[in-house]
């Protein structure tokens, strides 16, 4: 049975070093700019840091892989061109990319650096994937969390380039690089500065009888009960009143996390050849417990045995899991 790589996030150094330390093959990471898709305050690497991180991983036979995964606006390409070469200066070992302009600066300045379709791009089709292949020279593909398990082992028998799926975190079931959402209430674009929900726009509102009200710059997005957990807002996982309905509703998706640590077998068998947990804005114990987790997992398959699947729920969003489209499955 082929090994799949674990691909690991890591938010910050510290971060890194955990992911490291807990088995992963490879850690993504970006700078702290516009450049990728988590350009959250106290997040992400210095230049300095970038590349003494690259060397501590590269001392203990880890990849590390430079999410430059944003798409640059007219005028800014300046900004996405220094981190690929600052990237390529430091040694990472591929980079993740979704635009094309940046595809293509990457393919006539470092031809010898792998490069990797980030998520962002949205390509689930053969026709699109091999397009980059052909193109751009792109080595490996991070699928939307839109296809199922027989889709994904067809599409690996006609692209000719790896296949990476995410298997824990977030759901993520909007259009894959395309919200405006956020853009809308904001300003500021997931898709070109790299932020969703900017902290500064995020508040919470404790009311008189304990619940809590969260909102997002002057829109409010859900409402939570006394002993219930109050997530994070995001547009796209808020309820909301509509007319003819007599409650608020998750209009968009219900906040839930992605776990298919039941379906890693599947996934090796339908040709998968690297596995990705989400979350490079989560904290150092949950880099360290899903890491270790999904390490134990997967060598436990890869020798035969039935692995031990670890209680994850606790770091899930929602306190809710779900296979999603991988398999027809309802909430567990």
């Amino acid at each position: 049975m082929k090994r799949p790589e674990l691909v690991c996030p890591a938010g910050t150094p510290a971060a890194l070093r955990t992911a490291v330390e807990a088995g992963a093959d490879a850690v993504y990471c970006g700078f702290q700019n516009a450049t990728n898709a988590r350009n959250f305050p106290g997040l992400n690497f210095t230049p300095e840091e970038m590349q003494a991180s690259v060397a501590h991983a590269h001392d203990h036979g880890t990849k590390v892989l430079l999410a430059v995964n944003t798409f640059p606006t007219a005028g800014r390409f300046n900004l996405w061109r220094e981190a690929v070469d600052m990237g390529a200066r430091f040694g990472v070992d591929a980079f993740i990319v979704a635009d094309i302009g940046v595809a293509d600066y990457v393919k006539r300045t470092y031809p010898d650096i792998r490069l990797h379709l980030s998520v962002q791009a949205a390509a689930s089709s053969p026709e699109a994937i091999r397009y980059y292949a052909r193109e751009f020279g792109v080595k490996r593909v991070v699928l939307p969390r839109i296809l199922t398990v027989p889709e994904i082992k067809q599409l690996a028998r006609e692209i000719p380039c790896e296949i990476e799926t995410f298997i824990f975190g977030n759901h993520g079931l909007m259009v894959e690089g395309r919200c405006s959402l956020t853009n809308y209430v904001t300003g500021l674009s997931t898709n070109m500065d790299g932020v969703c929900s900017p902290a500064a726009d995020v508040h919470y509102d404790k009311q008189a009888d304990g619940s809590v009200t969260t909102r997002l710059a002057d829109f409010t997005i859900d409402s939570f009960a006394p002993d219930e957990q109050a997530g994070y807002p995001t547009i796209c996982k808020g309820r909301y009143n509509a007319p003819n309905r007599p409650d608020a509703y998750y209009a968009f998706e219900e906040p839930i996390s992605l776990n298919l640590s039941g379906l890693l077998p599947a996934l090796i068998e339908a040709g998968v050849d690297a596995f990705k947990i989400e979350g490079r804005q989560r904290s150092r114990a949950y880099v360290k417990s899903a890491v270790s987790a999904f390490r134990k997992a997967v060598d436990s398959i890869l020798a035969g045995q039935e692995p031990e699947l670890a209680d994850l729920i606790a770091l899930t969003e929602g306190q809710k899991q779900t296979e999603g489209a991988f398999k027809t499955k309802k909430w567990r």
